[in-house]
């Protein structure tokens, strides 16, 4: 039994302070009143990123092995990530197969890996970004099917363009419970709502590879807003979105709206070579890729630039997308029968130190 007395946290957006946490088996199994002073500060749950493409100076898609997974986990948990989906962008089969292998082989010993995030290959090729052309492909059912019997489990998201896919197979990424995000779409305000309607769950990376919002076409931004379930990520870096447009969007969608990194790492091989560009990656043609985010930024910006308070800027990274691949109950909150997933921060919100599953980690 480990307990560690802590001055300040939020549950359920209230300031909760001079408590003891205790933890049993990687498992919060009280919190109660204590007096003891203590030299930790504040603590937040583990951070949540549903969309990650590398870390530790390993790009997954490059790097496809358990080596990669490795190098990946024990970065993102000194950064405060305790759970994460790898994704991997548009690319050839094979390379898919390889990654999908990889997260197969490597998930007997996971510790934050959560699973995949496959962002592609069934995208519409006017709203690609930075992903390859020639890689981009509509999906049929057969293919679906096969690709989802590979991955025997671990492929837990995929973005997907609903307006080029006929109904059976989003409908069939939804039976095997695959959270289908929409994104790089050209779907109109109509079609795009007639997408959440069907079970669609989310968006990907908000006002980035979308049609936009105009005011003679409301496009896929004013569909989610106005959806009362459907979710959304944001990257909120100021170079993706900017902070006066995250600021918009949170005050509309609250807590339908969640915080990814959609990070990438410097890359000279293969088709995806990321080049950093100060806060921000681009290709060797300029085209903006990947951030250069961590989670703990990102909820930074959310505070400091995006006038959002900081238990819900806490939410966007932990409870809310928790909630959306159905952790909840396991992770994303302080609460008795979370993991012992805490980050101990410093005023600044700094990361002065990582509790994973009661056991510290190195930073």
């Amino acid at each position: 039994m480990l307990n560690i007395p802590i001055a300040r946290f939020f549950a359920d957006n209230i300031l909760q302070e001079n408590k003891s946490i205790s933890i049993d088996h990687g498992k919060i199994v009280s919190i109660t009143e204590t007096t003891v002073n203590s030299a930790i500060e504040f603590v937040i749950p583990g951070l949540i990123d549903l969309q990650i493409y590398g870390a530790g100076g390993r790009l997954f898609s490059a790097e496809p092995t358990v080596e990669s997974l490795t190098i990946m986990e024990d970065d993102l948990l000194k950064k405060g990530t305790t759970g994460f989906l790898a994704c991997m962008a548009t690319n050839t089969p094979e390379v898919f197969n390889a990654c999908i292998a990889a997260a197969k082989e490597y998930r007997t010993y996971a510790r934050n890996l959560l699973g995949l995030h496959l962002e592609g290959p069934f995208l519409n090729p006017k709203r690609l970004g930075a992903h390859i052309p020639a890689y981009v492909r509509k999906a049929t059912l057969d293919e679906i099917k096969e690709l989802l019997d590979h991955g025997d489990g671990v492929i837990k998201m995929m973005t997907i363009a609903p307006e080029i896919h006929g109904d059976e197979v989003i409908q069939y990424l939804l039976d095997h419970n695959v959270v289908v995000s929409l994104g790089h779409s050209d779907a109109t305000f109509e079609e795009a709502t007639n997408a959440y309607n069907s079970g669609i769950q989310t968006t990907t990376h908000l006002f980035n590879a979308m049609t936009p919002i105009h005011h003679r076409a409301p496009g896929i931004p004013t569909a989610f807003f106005n959806h009362k379930n459907a979710m959304a990520s944001i990257i909120a870096d100021g170079q993706h979105v900017d902070f006066e447009v995250v600021k918009l969007a949170y005050k509309i969608a609250g807590d339908r709206l969640f915080l990814i990194s959609d990070a990438v790492t410097p890359c000279t091989t293969g088709p995806y070579q990321h080049i950093e560009k100060g806060n921000r990656f681009v290709m060797p043609d300029g085209t903006l890729s990947g951030s250069s985010l961590t989670m703990l930024e990102a909820i930074r910006n959310c505070v400091n630039h995006c006038d959002i308070e900081l238990p819900e800027a806490i939410k966007m990274a932990t409870e809310y997308p928790a909630k959306l691949i159905g952790i909840e109950n396991l992770t994303g909150k302080i609460a008795i029968d979370q993991s012992a997933n805490l980050l101990i921060l410093d005023d600044d919100l700094k990361l002065k130190k990582v509790i994973f599953k009661g056991s510290n980690i190195s930073i």
